[in-house]
């Protein structure tokens, strides 16, 4: 399966074995790990959830947004959940193409597409206290922990 969410430590080579191929001139990986530092204020850990079954429907589309775009790409996008400390590895997003640039334009498409479109949202822990950040654009806020529609038992 190229495309999941995890609550088990994501192994990057795993991840990008399924994207390396015989007519792959480059794979890039992007890795995301929590920071410490966040708009000034000291993180302790962060609380990934996602509403699993939508989350990775949305990680199959932006993979097949990205066919669409860079036909000979293949694409390989795995998120945690759960608790994770700083410097753990929240995503690893895994582009092979022929050519480089086209590798490197897939993932960072990618990444912000993720942002943008899968169901998946974080509670920060700091020193001082703690708040679920919404989105993961931090556009829309989620007081109650979840958007009010989803379940994620699921």
């Amino acid at each position: 399966m190229n495309y999941d969410i995890s609550k088990e430590p994501i192994v990057i080579q795993e991840v990008i074995d399924k994207v390396v191929n015989r007519n792959a001139g480059a794979v890039t990986t992007f890795i995301g790990t929590v920071r410490e530092m966040t708009k000034g204020k000291k993180t302790l850990f962060l609380i990934y959830e996602a509403y699993k079954p939508m989350a990775i429907k949305k990680l199959e589309q932006i993979g097949s947004e990205i066919k669409e775009r860079w036909p000979d790409a293949e694409t390989a996008i795995t998120h945690r959940v759960g608790k994770l400390e700083i410097t753990d590895i929240a995503v690893v997003i895994a582009v092979s193409t022929p050519h480089r640039n086209d590798a490197y334009e897939a993932n960072r498409y990618a990444i912000e597409r993720i942002k943008e479109i899968v169901p998946i949202w974080k509670k920060e822990h700091w020193e001082d206290g703690e708040t679920w950040v919404g989105n993961q654009l931090e556009t829309v806020p989620y007081p109650k922990g979840k958007p009010e529609e989803v379940d994620i038992d699921d």
